[in-house]
């Protein structure tokens, strides 16, 4: 099978965990993709998206947004500001159930903020949600902040290893670069902290990338050893079997999948989606 359409196959599972785990991503009352084709511009710009996004909301949901904006006062500008965008990015997560927005405005309260602590927590809300999307200019949007946030991080504490770990996973995903440069990035942090499971999980996809299935089932069950409940590495973990030809050991990694969404369900009191159980299915029964 050609390396794209493992990539496809992981991919294609891989959104169901992400869909039930985080949610919309779209312009409120817009499907997410179609939404940024027909109105975003090539380069996205995230003031623009605001503007879009809150001509869909109630009047009394965009005066809010809006007070918030104009809520800046003489004196602690600097400190005021950073407050008013962490209230921006929660209302538009929250209460409107709007992620982008979020990441948006995490990530200009982590620039103004240029802590250590605050910059790796936007530039890994950036990359994970990156991941979800597939309309190229907010992708790239978001590949981009990641990458300048995890660079500020690092620049403020060299070894930090969150951060090195999150530059080389953007640069793995990214392709704006060459994957080997993000996995050296990794692999300086596993090498020398073995119990560093990002950095295995990581190095873990880099050997689907590159399509050395030993590799990444060593990769992947030592991060389940550690992490039981980690639903994107038991769905790579299956992907890896079964492009090895373990049909078994594929079956039973996708079906430990299948039960873990159940229990992640029930516990918020909610429903796996027809369609996330018949992704999971689907490939079940074709290694039947």
């Amino acid at each position: 099978m050609k390396k794209q359409q493992v990539l496809l196959i992981c991919t294609g599972i891989l959104l169901v965990v992400f869909l039930f785990k985080f949610g919309k991503t779209a312009a409120p009352g817009k499907s997410a993709d179609r939404t940024s084709v027909q109105n975003q511009p090539i380069a996205f710009d995230f003031e623009s998206f605001i503007d879009f996004s809150k001509k869909n909301l109630t009047p009394s949901q965009s005066a809010y947004i809006t007070g918030l904006e104009n809520s800046v006062i003489r004196g602690a500008v600097k400190d005021q500001q950073i407050k008013v965008y962490h209230q921006l990015a929660h209302y538009w997560k929250d209460s409107l159930n709007q992620n982008i927005p979020y990441i948006g405005y995490i990530g200009k309260a982590s620039r103004l903020e240029n802590s250590e602590k605050s910059l790796t927590f936007a530039a890994r809300n950036f990359f994970e949600t990156s991941r979800e999307v597939n309309e190229p200019s907010i992708k790239n949007w978001m590949s981009g902040e990641a990458e300048d946030l995890y660079n500020k991080a690092l620049a403020i504490n060299p070894a930090n290893d969150s951060a090195k770990v999150g530059l080389g996973a953007v640069i793995l995903f990214s392709g704006t670069h060459s994957p080997m440069e993000g996995i050296k990035l990794i692999k300086e942090v596993a090498e020398k902290d073995s119990t560093n499971m990002y950095a295995q999980f990581m190095l873990g996809y880099g050997s689907i990338v590159s399509q050395q299935w030993d590799k990444a089932i060593e990769r992947f069950e030592k991060v389940l050893s550690k992490e039981p409940e980690n639903g994107e590495a038991m769905l790579l973990l299956a992907e890896a079997y079964e492009q090895k030809g373990d049909k078994a050991n594929a079956r039973k990694w996708y079906e430990k999948e299948k039960e873990m969404l159940k229990k992640l369900a029930k516990e918020r009191n909610e429903k796996v989606p027809d369609e996330f159980i018949k992704a999971l299915d689907d490939r079940i029964n074709a290694l039947k």
